[in-house]
């Protein structure tokens, strides 16, 4: 179980530090990929890039580290919390095919969060 719990931990560090960082640090580049980046202004979308940072840091580290490894299931809430609104705002908006992917990924955070709380 363990092994499993790092597999997915490790993939969603990746996948919340680079959306993070493209939002943070290209956001030229993010607002040509992603369309709710156009309607957004740029601090929400730097706002939920720095959280996406927070988050995939919160996935490895804490763990890693074995310095506050309590962290790392409220990391995962925290990954929750995003990926929610995210199919949230997907849905509103009627982009169906960009809230599976969150699904997807909400399901995974939610192992990770009670894989580690227990």
């Amino acid at each position: 179980m363990n092994i499993a719990l790092w597999v997915v931990q490790i993939l969603l560090a990746l996948l919340f530090l680079a959306g993070g960082g493209m939002k943070v640090f290209q956001y030229d580049k993010t607002y040509g990929m992603l369309p709710w980046v156009r309607d957004s202004s740029k601090a929400f979308v730097t706002f939920v890039g720095y959280m996406d940072l927070l988050a995939g840091l919160g996935f490895i580290l804490p763990e890693l580290t074995g310095m506050l490894p309590w962290l790392t299931p409220l990391a995962a809430l925290g990954a929750s919390v995003i990926l929610i609104l995210a199919v949230a705002l997907h849905i509103k908006r009627n982009e169906i095919k960009n809230a599976i992917p969150n699904i997807a990924f909400l399901a995974l955070a939610i192992f990770v969060m009670i894989g580690r709380f227990y």
